[in-house]
């Protein structure tokens, strides 16, 4: 089993710009054999609340056909993120793109305060995801501030849990906190993935990170780097390695 998790620099609203880097990051993480490659929140769009509405995707969106075709040509899950219509309702989500050419739709369910204004959140799309052994739940940044959501994702049975965030340099360090005691607290593995540049006009504050289910930090990227963060897993222990743009 092998995950990464991609620190990216977004060029704000330049879908096609930051496309390109997510086809570059994913066809580095195929070649290093992962499975699974988890972007930070809005990673096509960089983060946006007021220009959300005409930057969003749609749920069969052409843009995403050749994400569709990397993941199934490489055999990997792809977990990008964008704003998303839904019968007329915009969301803060994520595509997760299967390499049988099928992609569900995972939505935010705690909206960060000023987000409501642009976005609605609902507890209804909710994939968990299957690969090898492993039980995949989704969170997006500011689901991981609510014990709820990893306690449900603990009672759905999930094995690992992955949060797309977008935390700034003060907020970073009590994410961590959080994600190692879930970690601990419902045994899962715990993969994050974090800007590594600025975005809606903020510092992020990188350190994607990977605890596995006993709460041990397996490894972090540093704060402002651009790259992957890949981990493997032989006979129930983890390994990493870091790879920086």
């Amino acid at each position: 089993m092998i995950l990464a998790a991609a620190q990216t620099k977004p060029k704000r609203g330049d879908i096609d710009a930051n496309l390109l880097d997510h086809y570059r990051l994913i066809k580095l993480a195929a070649v290093n054999g992962a499975q699974l490659i988890l972007f930070p929140e809005l990673s096509i769009t960089g983060y946006e609340r007021e220009d959300a509405a005409r930057l969003a995707f749609t749920a069969n969106d052409t843009r995403l056909d050749h994400l569709k075709k990397l993941a199934t040509e490489n055999k990997i899950t792809i977990i990008a993120g964008a704003p998303i219509n839904i019968e007329s309702n915009l969301f803060l989500g994520e595509f997760c793109i299967t390499p049988d050419n099928f992609v569900s739709i995972y939505t935010k369910q705690f909206l960060h305060t000023g987000e409501e204004i642009y976005y609605k959140s609902s507890f209804d799309y909710n994939p968990i995801l299957k690969i090898e052994d492993e039980r995949i739940s989704c969170a997006i940044c500011a689901d991981i501030d609510h014990q709820q959501h990893p306690e449900n994702a603990s009672k759905n049975n999930s094995s690992t849990y992955i949060a797309s965030i977008f935390f700034s340099p003060n907020g970073i360090p009590q994410a961590h906190q959080s994600l190692q005691n879930y970690a601990c607290q419902f045994k899962m593995n715990v993969l994050m993935a974090n800007f590594g540049g600025d975005s809606y006009g903020s510092p992020s504050g990188g350190r994607s990170a990977f605890w596995n289910n006993k709460g041990e930090l397996i490894a972090q990227m540093e704060d402002t780097s651009s790259g992957l963060l890949v981990l493997e897993k032989h006979n129930g222990d983890w390994t990493s390695k870091i790879l920086n743009d």
